[in-house]
């Protein structure tokens, strides 16, 4: 491979990282608030499912893929709020109903998303960042959207709320130790509900950005599990939003590589570099299984530790 090969492979890699990386980045981070509040909401992929199509179902009839954007948070955090609700009630096992509103956001976004396959609706702008450079892969490359920076922003924020505000103790109180926050006079049922409710809304404008920027249509197979894996990444980033960003990064640079290989004219083994994302989070899992460090971040209160 020559170097100007594998300088074009190199940008192709990172404008894929770029692109690839934000849908991770909105789910994880939602699944990373609702964590730290003690429950496990494995539905975010039926949530990312189901934001997409509200998402397009909007732009289409409005002509605004930003009241997409807003429709598909909506709908995400519905799902969230109804997770949340189910999960107050007594001897309820917050793992098992995930897995059931995964499967019944996915059936809702199928059923009300037919209609939505063929049209073409309104999509988000790039915001361009490479004018500076004469190369147009790099160019091509920096076409950023500005969801990318809005999540950024929303993982700054919870970073620094989770260690430097009350609100943000009375989350880690809920998720470390109930019987704490409850002595402490918190609501922990509703202190859940409004997490989960916030990760849902997270988790639906990550399939917004799915939907009307990338690859920006509506079809049944549009997730391919991105919301399954971002929980493994939430594990391998130890429950910290900056960590959860560099982690979806990771993820969304590893889902490049076959993309980019193709571009130069590699097609050997493409298929085995598209399955990078699944490998990366195989290894994650079994990584962070033994883990010490996980170990000793993971919330006190969630389902898996006990």
């Amino acid at each position: 491979m020559s170097d100007n090969t594998l300088l074009i492979v190199l940008v192709a890699i990172l404008g894929g990282a770029l692109r690839v990386s934000t849908p991770f980045m909105f789910v994880a981070l939602g699944e990373c608030l609702t964590e730290k509040s003690g429950r496990v909401n494995l539905g975010l992929e039926g949530t990312l499912v189901l934001g997409a199509m509200s998402a397009y179902a909007t732009s289409y009839h409005t002509g605004s893929p930003w009241l997409g954007v807003f429709a598909a948070g909506v709908a995400g955090a519905a799902l969230g709020a109804m997770h949340g609700a189910i999960c107050r009630l007594p001897k309820v096992n917050d793992i098992a109903v995930g897995i059931a509103m995964m499967l019944f956001g996915t059936g809702l976004a199928f059923f009300f998303g037919k209609a939505y396959v063929q049209p073409t609706a309104p999509r988000l702008d790039s915001i361009p960042l490479g004018g500076w450079s004469d190369s147009p892969q790099l160019a091509q490359a920096l076409q950023i959207n500005p969801l990318i920076i809005v999540g950024l922003v929303v993982a700054f924020l919870m970073w620094w709320s989770f260690a430097n505000t009350r609100w943000g103790l009375i989350l880690r109180m809920s998720g470390d130790s109930a019987p704490s926050a409850l002595a402490m006079g918190v609501s922990v049922d509703l202190v859940r509900f409004l997490a989960t409710t916030a990760g849902g809304f997270l988790a639906g404008v990550g399939g917004a950005f799915l939907s009307l920027y990338y690859p920006g249509s509506w079809t049944q197979g549009l997730s391919s599990g991105q919301g399954l894996m971002a929980v493994a990444l939430v594990i391998f980033a130890r429950w910290n939003p900056l960590r959860c960003v560099a982690a979806a990064f990771l993820f969304g640079a590893a889902g490049a590589i076959g993309p980019a290989l193709q571009s130069v004219g590699i097609t050997q083994g493409y298929y085995f570099f598209n399955a990078a994302p699944y490998i990366l989070t195989l290894f994650i899992m079994i990584a962070s299984a033994g883990s010490k460090h996980a170990a000793r971040d993971v919330p006190g209160e969630l389902s898996i530790t006990k």
